[in-house]
């Protein structure tokens, strides 16, 4: 079977989703919508994409929308879509506010639909080569960092940057969470630019997560620490680094990194440094892969509607303790 595809939204990212969706397997791209005559035009004359005039008439030519569109614009294209019996795939955040976001979720699941969410750093490859061993995360720092880009300005730097790190730290630790605290600061934008959170949840871990779209360079670094590891995750080097303590030396463990720890007189424990393979992948099309086997295969998304809600339901308990701050 082949699933026939429609992209709704050709600006920058959605230009490089439709170039993605144009290669992958067992997918028919029949067109796209999008009112900005520039973006249609780049899309048409590039990619040889078909430009639909209305969003209904798209709709009735496929079996699934991919939604990349202004962030605004994302529940009203999703319920029409849900409405026409139709797959969806969003791009973060799931909506522009959060009851927004409660409806679309509420939509789909009255109905047997797929639906996903393009928290895309669930599928870096350095994040995906230490998920299997962040067991008990007590702490975890974030910093999410990038110059100013007029993009994404439509936004909080909370809901633009930081609700990635939210997405991966409410995935690593799931606990309910307990407090907020947070503050941030509008310098250049009607809405936050640079904001800080600390997050604490109810088994006891603490996240504290820094986001700016005002800096200097960019920089995406999560460190987790727990009771038996530390571990670093460079998302935009693509690496992750891992200081782990361990009973008994492995076998395959470099002795140069191995430090003897004297923990007791008569027990002798290691450190143990490693770098894990993290294989290059390319993160939007393996999303997008997987969308497509879960219509396919009627198997459970990789990213559900669900946790880009939790995503969001974080990021405005963080945006409401900022607006509590700037109005004291």
């Amino acid at each position: 079977m082949t699933l026939r595809i429609g992209i709704v939204g050709v600006g920058h990212l959605g230009y490089i989703h439709l170039k993605i969706w144009q290669q992958l397997p067992d997918v028919s791209v029949v067109g796209f919508y999008d009112p900005d005559d520039q973006a249609a035009l780049r899309a048409q004359t590039e990619l040889n994409a078909t430009r639909f005039p209305h969003i209904d008439d798209l709709l009735q030519a496929v079996d699934a929308i991919d939604i990349v569109c202004s962030t605004a614009a994302h529940a009203q294209h999703a319920l029409r879509a849900i409405a026409a019996q139709k797959h969806i795939f969003i791009e973060k955040p799931l909506a522009g506010n959060l009851t927004d976001a409660q409806l679309v979720v509420d939509a789909l699941r009255q109905t047997r639909l797929k639906g996903q969410v393009g928290h895309v750093e669930r599928f870096n490859p350095a994040f995906k080569a230490i998920q299997h061993l962040t067991t008990n995360p007590r702490f975890i720092e974030s910093h999410r960092l990038a110059p100013f880009n007029l993009r994404g300005t439509d936004v909080s730097v909370v809901h633009d940057l930081m609700i990635h790190d939210l997405d991966i730290i409410a995935g690593l630790v799931q606990s309910p969470v307990k407090q907020v605290a947070a503050n941030g600061v509008a310098i250049v934008s009607t809405s936050p630019d640079i904001a800080n959170a600390r997050i604490e949840f109810e088994n006891g871990c603490v996240a504290n997560i820094t986001a700016s779209r005002l800096s200097l360079k960019y920089m995406r670094k999560t460190r987790i620490f727990q009771p038996d590891a530390y571990i670093s995750i460079d998302f935009l080097a693509k690496k992750a680094d891992i200081a782990r303590l361990m009973p008994t030396l492995p076998p395959d463990a470099p002795n140069a990194l191995s430090i003897v720890l004297p923990k007791q007189p008569d027990t002798t424990q290691y450190i143990v440094f490693e770098q894990p393979e993290a294989p290059e992948n390319n993160a939007i099309a393996e999303e997008l892969t997987l969308f497509v086997q879960a219509i396919l295969n009627d198997q459970p998304e990789a990213v559900p509607l669900e946790y880009g809600l939790r995503a969001m339901q974080l990021a405005d308990s963080v945006m409401n303790c900022i607006d509590k701050q700037q109005n004291h």
